[in-house]
């Protein structure tokens, strides 16, 4: 059997997504959380990518990486910032 380049890449990418996905729920730190969140919706994209699914890939890249990453950015940083004011008060 034969081992050619897109074995290996999709095997590289198969671990990031384990990795980036078990990273996320281990962190303490949520922003750390979020961004390990984030590049294992940009890893699951280039899986899709190399599976030959560009359509699918463009949107688990569009709402998996960027959109949902952005929103629960701003979620904490809104919850934090409500924090704040109640600390002030």
């Amino acid at each position: 059997m034969e081992i050619n380049g897109v074995l290996i890449l999709n095997s590289l990418v198969i671990a990031g997504i384990i990795i980036s996905a078990l990273l996320a729920a281990y962190f303490k730190n949520l922003l750390a959380s979020i961004i390990a969140l984030g590049v294992t919706g940009a890893l699951v994209a280039l899986a899709f990518l190399i599976l030959q699914a560009p359509d699918v890939a463009l949107a688990e890249a569009a709402v998996g990486a960027v959109l949902s990453t952005t929103i629960f950015i701003i979620a904490l940083r809104r919850i934090n910032s409500g924090r704040k004011e109640e600390e002030q008060e």
